[in-house]
């Protein structure tokens, strides 16, 4: 049974407990599997995780949420970056079906989506590189798509692909290999019981009723450009776990300045919100990575895996305009906040 929290903070509270009682100390146990354990990501749909950001009608906090929302994600990601990063998969299919689908789409998968009773993933990194064509009853999918994170996870992908008219065509499909649906799985230097995979479509059949949304490709593009506020509370995640760890009041005050930054943050302000929150891991974890001494390289360390994800994080969402942020930052770190 689902069992929501009754206050937006409570939302916050039950994930950091989540977090820190479960998530935390099977870490690095789960970095060396080949898949995240199901019952982490049944817990968090059990405690209604899966569907924080639906209307409220459907169990969720809707659009007014989002600063709870990033709270979760930074709790859970300091908890176990790897159950984090395929529960967020979720978050965005989620969002599209709430958003912009049809209504008797919306009518069909967001409950099931808001209950963690169908869990998504997320097929968007590069939608131009998959042709879509009209055939009778439905469409035909060709092409590939790199990063699709949760693969034997979850039930359904949303898959972004376009057409010969430059429109943006978004699928909810079924999850599974088939011949005309291949995976091959990515060897990640971090999250790798994320099952994290590239997909291979040849002529995969969609039939009509699962298309959800249209736009032309180009508003989807200049939409995309400055990257999501969301990714960087995964950093913030990792920078609050290390601060914790190395009980660094400074730390601390650096993560609750930047937290606020992405909050703030609009239009081309987002990239260098972005790139501050994942250089503030990769420096918290560095100091963790010190300080612990050569444990560290130890598997069973968690400072030698946070290492690894901060450097993950570096480059997990990236877009241009969050890299030249960053390179401008690693060559002139005097003008890196504090």
């Amino acid at each position: 049974m689902m069992r929501m929290p009754a206050a937006d903070s409570e939302w916050v509270l039950t994930a950091q407990r989540i977090a820190d009682d479960e998530l935390f100390p099977a870490a690095p146990a789960v970095e060396r599997l080949d898949r995240v354990p199901p019952n982490h990501l049944n817990l968090l749909a059990d405690h209604g995780f899966y569907g924080l950001p639906a209307p409220v009608e459907f169990g969720g906090l809707g659009r007014a949420g989002f600063p709870v929302l990033t709270d979760v994600i930074a709790a859970l990601a300091g908890g176990c970056l790897t159950t984090t990063f395929v529960w967020l998969q979720h978050l965005a299919p989620l969002m599209a079906v709430a958003t912009v689908a049809q209504p008797d789409f919306r009518d069909r998968w967001l409950g099931p989506m808001a209950a963690g009773q169908v869990r998504a993933g997320l097929a968007m990194a590069r939608p131009h590189l998959i042709r879509v064509t009209k055939v009778p009853g439905g469409y035909t999918l060709t092409g590939e798509s790199a990063w699709v994170t949760g693969w034997e996870l979850i039930d359904i992908l949303l898959v972004g692909g376009v057409d010969e008219r430059g429109l943006l065509h978004f699928f909810l499909i079924d999850a599974r290999s088939s011949p005309t649906l291949v995976a091959e799985p990515s060897e990640l230097m971090a999250v790798q019981a994320s099952r994290t995979v590239s997909l291979r479509f040849t002529g995969h059949f969609v039939p009509d009723d699962r298309l959800g949304h249209t736009e032309p490709f180009a508003s989807f593009v200049a939409a995309e450009a400055q990257g999501s506020v969301m990714n960087g509370f995964l950093a913030l995640g990792v920078a609050g776990r290390c601060a914790r760890l190395l009980e660094a009041e400074d730390l601390v005050s650096d993560i609750a300045q930047a937290r606020l930054r992405l909050l703030t943050a609009a239009g081309e302000q987002v990239p260098t919100a972005r790139a501050e929150a994942s250089l503030l891991a990769s420096r918290a974890a560095a100091r963790l990575m010190v300080q612990t001494g050569s444990r560290s390289v130890l598997a069973d360390e968690h400072a030698g895996r946070l290492y690894r994800e901060s450097g993950f994080l570096l480059v997990f969402g990236l877009r241009p305009a969050i890299k030249t942020a960053m390179l401008q930052r690693l060559a002139d770190p005097v003008g890196e906040p504090a």
